[in-house]
Parts: C-alpha cells; sequence; structure tokens
C-alpha cells in the first residue's frame, strides 16, 4: 500500500518551508517515526517523520525546494523492502555530505560537516566550504555561515597587474557591494518588526538599578546553587521573577489587544530572547510564577542550547506574554526594545557598570544597570509603565523581595 508524506501543519502563521536535507533516497528502508527529511521554516527547522514502515519509493520535491502546509513529499510503499541506509556514527542528521561543496572549492569539508541548505548556497556563489567556520550543533556549517562568509569573510585575492608607466599595480578582485538574498528567518525578523512599529502605539520609559545586592546574593550562594540544582545561578533567573512580580501588579503589561478587546493573562509565559547564528529567536520559559529559580535557570539553558543548534520547536516560541532582551551581553549600555507583537511590553537590559552615584551625601561606586521598557501606549498608561519598572527596580534592590513575594 502506498503511503503519502506530506508537510504538516508548521505553526501559527507559518505557511511554508524550504527542504533542507533529504535523510532517505529512494529505494531506501525506512522505519516509522524515522526522520526522512528535514524542513526549514521562517523560524525553526523541523524533521519529517514516516508513518510506516516499507521502502521510499518516490520523492516528489529536491533540497532547496520551497513546499507549503499539505503539500505532496514522498510516498511509501508498505510492501516493499528497501535496501538499508548508512547509519552515521554520530547523530548528524542534519549534516549534508562533503561532495556538496562547489567543484571550484576545496576537497576538504569543515570537520562538522555541512547543512545541505548551506551547501546549496556554496555551490551557486562557488563558496569554498573548508574556509568557514560552522557554528552550528558539532560545528556544522549552517546556511547563516555561509550567507555571514558572503558578506563578512576574506576577500578575494588581489590580481597583479601593469599600468601603462610599467609599474605593478593591485587590482582589487572584489566587488565593491555584493547582494545576498535575505534568509526567510531574516525576512521574518524585519517583517515583524516593522509591523510591531506600524501597529503598536510604542513608548520607551527608562530607569536604572543598583546591582548591588543581586552581585552579592548571587557570588554568595551561586557555589551551594550549582552543586544541589547542578545549574549556574545567572542574572536573568532575578529579572524573570521579578518580572513576574511587576506583571502582577500591573496586569495590562500583561495582556494584548484581540480585535476590539483587552485580553488580561493571569499567567506569565516569558520569552526570553536569544541570539543564533540564523538570528534572534525567543524562547518561551511557561508558567515562571510556578517556577523556582533553579527551574527558570535549567529552562534558560535547555531553550538557548536549541536555540544555538537550530532544534528549537514552533511550540517553544510561541504564547508569551511578556519578552526580556538582554543587550547587555553584547555590551549595550542603553537601547529602546521593539514590541514582541502581540505583546504589550518588553524589557531590555544592559551591561552593568560602575558608576559615581551619590547615597546619603557621599559619593560612592556602584554597579549600575540601566533599564528600558517599551510598551504599547494603547494598553498600558504612562503611570502603569513606570510603577512597572519602579518595582522591577525594587526587587532587584532588595531580592529578599523575590523570595518572600512582596
Amino acid at each position: 500500500m502506498a503511503i503519502e508524506i506530506h508537510v504538516p501543519v508548521l505553526g501559527e502563521s507559518v505557511t511554508e518551508a524550504t527542504v533542507g536535507k533529504w535523510f532517505k533516497s529512494v529505494g531506501d528502508a525506512v522505519a516509522v517515526d524515522e526522520p526522512i527529511c528535514e524542513l526549514e521554516t521562517d523560524k525553526v527547522a523541523l524533521e519529517v517523520n514516516a508513518t510506516a514502515s516499507g521502502a521510499l519509493t518516490e520523492i516528489k520535491v529536491e533540497e532547496g525546494d520551497t513546499v507549503g502546509v499539505g503539500a505532496l513529499l514522498a510516498i511509501i510503499d508498505e510492501t516493499a523492502h528497501g535496501k538499508a541506509s548508512p547509519t552515521p556514527t554520530t547523530p548528524k542528521a542534519d549534516v549534508a555530505p562533503a561532495a556538496a561543496a562547489p567543484a571550484a572549492a576545496s576537497d576538504a569539508a569543515p570537520a562538522g560537516g555541512v547543512r545541505a541548505s548551506a551547501a546549496k548556497i556554496a555551490a551557486d556563489k562557488a563558496v569554498d566550504l573548508s574556509k568557514i567556520v560552522g557554528t552550528g550543533a558539532d560545528g556544522v556549517v549552517t546556511k547563516a555561515d555561509v550567507l555571514n562568509y558572503l558578506e563578512h569573510g576574506a576577500t578575494a585575492p588581489a590580481a597583479a597587474g601593469s599600468n601603462d608607466t610599467g609599474s605593478t599595480v593591485v587590482a582589487d578582485a572584489s566587488p565593491r557591494e555584493e547582494v545576498v538574498p535575505m534568509t526567510r528567518l531574516r525576512r521574518t525578523i524585519a517583517k515583524r518588526l516593522k509591523d510591531a512599529q506600524n501597529t503598536a502605539a510604542m513608548l520607551t520609559t527608562y530607569n536604572e538599578v543598583d546591582m548591588t545586592q543581586v552581585i552579592k546574593l548571587r557570588n554568595q550562594y551561586k557555589d551551594m546553587f550549582e552543586k544541589k540544582h547542578g545549574s549556574k545561578l545567572g542574572f536573568m533567573s532575578f529579572f524573570v521573577k521579578a518580572c513576574v512580580q511587576a506583571l502582577k501588579e500591573i496586569p495590562e503589561v500583561n495582556a494584548e489587544i484581540r480585535d476590539d478587546a483587552i485580553v488580561y493573562k493571569n499567567y506569565y509565559h516569558i520569552g526570553v530572547a536569544a541570539s543564533t547564528p540564523a538570528g534572534l529567536v525567543v524562547p518561551v520559559v511557561r508558567d515562571c510564577q510556578d517556577r523556582s529559580f533553579s527551574d527558570v535557570e535549567k529552562e534558560i539553558v535547555r531553550l538557548g542550547g536549541r536555540a544555538r543548534d537550530g532544534k528549537l520547536g514552533m511550540d517553544e516560541m510561541q504564547g508569551g506574554t511578556f519578552t526580556i532582551s538582554n543587550g547587555g551581553i553584547f555590551g549595550s549600555l542603553m537601547s529602546s526594545p521593539i514590541l514582541n507583537a502581540p505583546q504589550s511590553g518588553i524589557l531590555g537590559m544592559h551591561a552593568i557598570k560602575e558608576r559615581a552615584m551619590v547615597e546619603n551625601g557621599q559619593v560612592v561606586i556602584k554597579p549600575m544597570m540601566y533599564l528600558a521598557l517599551s510598551y504599547d501606549h494603547r494598553v498600558v498608561d504612562g503611570k502603569g509603565a513606570v510603577t512597572f519598572l519602579v518595582r522591577v527596580k525594587e526587587c532587584l534592590e532588595d531580592p529578599q523581595r523575590l523570595v518572600l513575594d512582596l
């Protein structure tokens, strides 16, 4: 019996994907739930599994093709016995063979392997994959790595020639400009951010927080915390718990506009923005009101690792009610974050810098951080936004409040 394999539902607002890699060839044996191909969407890469055992008799689309939800990918014959396909010694199902590199390039492939989508772009652009350092799992070269190399990589070798005077001149063989198509993820990021600016009445309010007590508490208990819970005690869990406290008091910051109504949410799914080689993603730590510090830290580490490896699922990036973005890890001192629609608020963290502050009439050196809250003024009034940021500041400057739920 012939079994058709179709493109699955890809998630909210996602209607198409790119075929990144076929793990099986025509004639290969497949087992139920065994991955047969990988699809790349605006947000994630996901595997399509076989729904029956048998032999893969037809492949309907090629690597690099764009397919819509429900499109026919392949056909499996349940009555056939296909040939066994080679089994990799390490779990690198998303790695394409080095042969996908262009003929003009070096025969040496990166040690971690190459994603099929990266190999296709490299072949089209005659890029030597051996010169690219992979940022994917186990050093895999991703499509983003190739695009980044094309934009910022080493220029082509200079060509020597002679001018009319007989002197040797060096001609720049590299183009002054290069047009590189935006990745699907980058196009989606651009559209969503611009839509947020066009739709929301966005405004940003600022404050500063003395991080002395958080740093002191963290230094005092970080070794004990890691020994007991198996995860490091970072700053993000303090900010997540402080935001939950503030959101409980100012519920409109945790709300959204839906049609002609305002939807207030009595749960706190906090999105934690993460930078990856492919672009910015926002995995969601769910029900933070019910999580301990260690639960929050472990979930942030888990989601961050999946984000860097390109393994986040659609469900792990949907349903957030509020977002935290930490530009401080890149050295940002101050910025105005853009809303993650349809949310009504986003908190921007920044670098901790020692500054001269006046305390009780004395000038003292304090580790300070600027905070920025961007909010949708259609939902949140100025008083609510300022109060929210003050509550976050109070919880961080006196972290015992978080323990006592004050």
